[in-house]
């Protein structure tokens, strides 16, 4: 399933903490479906995934499934960010002393980082090259 770069970032949790884990085994599926694409920090798991997708319809059919195929209604929220771009570890610790970036993890173990201002991802990109900050293709 090809991955195309999101624009869109929300973030879900079940409106029953009592539907957990049919919450989390939904997210896992609609994941590897590829109806979005599940950001996950590697410290937090699936309790405060970021959910990726192109367009706002794409969270609307993800969180219809999971309510009704998973019985796991959930409540979608936006996030401040605005711009996505793979990453590696040796970026890391500069990325993270700079602000306004977040840092987590694909389903395929790609790091990401999630930038809250695309100005700032455009700043970046011309002034330390050297980081590892690269689109996501399709492919």
């Amino acid at each position: 399933m090809p991955r195309f770069e999101p624009e869109v970032f929300a973030t879900a949790r079940p409106l029953d903490s009592g539907r957990f884990k049919q919450f989390r085994k939904g997210l896992s599926q609609l994941d590897e479906e590829g109806v979005v694409q599940v950001l996950r920090d590697p410290d937090l798991g699936d309790s405060d995934p970021i959910l990726a997708a192109v367009g706002a319809l794409q969270l609307e059919v993800f969180a219809h499934r999971l309510a009704g195929e998973f019985n796991a209604p959930i409540e979608v929220r936006p996030t401040v960010y605005q711009a996505i771009r793979l990453t590696d570890k040796a970026s890391i610790p500069r990325l993270q002393a700079i602000g306004g970036i977040r840092i987590l993890k694909r389903s395929d173990d790609a790091l990401v980082a999630l930038f809250e201002n695309k100005f700032r991802l455009q700043r970046l990109l011309a002034d330390e090259p050297e980081l590892t900050l690269n689109p996501i293709l399709a492919g």
